[in-house]
């Protein structure tokens, strides 16, 4: 009887242990008002974990994990959405009220290009390019310091997208 407390009881603490580590690559969300139309970002946020320098460039992790690659989910896990109530344009993309799946174009690594996709409920790199929107050039910079976390932000009329030695952003408007 002891000892079918004593697994009862590691096996509980074991479980709480897991049950209590935070996700490798947590959901995450960027929301703003855009002239008077609510949009939301959401996203699964990867961690660079010691591997900068390794994430973009020729042979990285983005190339060499991904079959679909240069199409990057601009994110980990699911995919990137975008959600919007009422018609925005971004970059030089009309994107109606509804949810978009997000990816990014990556071939360039210092130049990018945004992909509003119409498919959502993707996980991991399901790209159909016959269902996109549009797709549209980033402006591109580094950041002032390395970016650990992937984050995403929209505010003075731009969407960015920071991760590692990279920041690219579009302009957001409404329409």
């Amino acid at each position: 009887m002891k000892r079918l407390l004593l697994c009862t009881g590691l096996l509980a603490a074991t479980v709480f242990a897991v049950a209590q580590k935070p996700a490798a690559s947590p959901a995450e969300k960027a929301t703003a008002t855009i002239g008077g139309h609510t949009v939301t970002i959401d996203y699964s946020a990867p961690s660079v974990k010691g591997r900068e320098g390794k994430i973009f460039n020729k042979g990285g992790l983005i190339q060499t994990s991904h079959k679909q690659y240069p199409i990057w989910r601009a994110g980990a896990n699911a995919a990137t959405t975008l959600t919007t109530d009422g018609t925005i344009k971004v970059g030089d993309i009309s994107v109606p009220a509804g949810k978009y799946t997000l990816f990014v174009d990556v071939s360039d690594p210092d130049n990018w290009v945004l992909i509003v996709n119409k498919k959502t409920g993707e996980w991991g790199l399901a790209y159909d390019g016959s269902q996109d929107l549009g797709k549209t050039k980033m402006e591109m910079s580094k950041p002032m310091a390395m970016v650990e976390q992937l984050k995403y932000t929209i505010s003075d009329g731009k969407l960015t997208l920071a991760w590692e030695n990279h920041e690219a952003s579009v302009p957001i408007t409404a329409q």
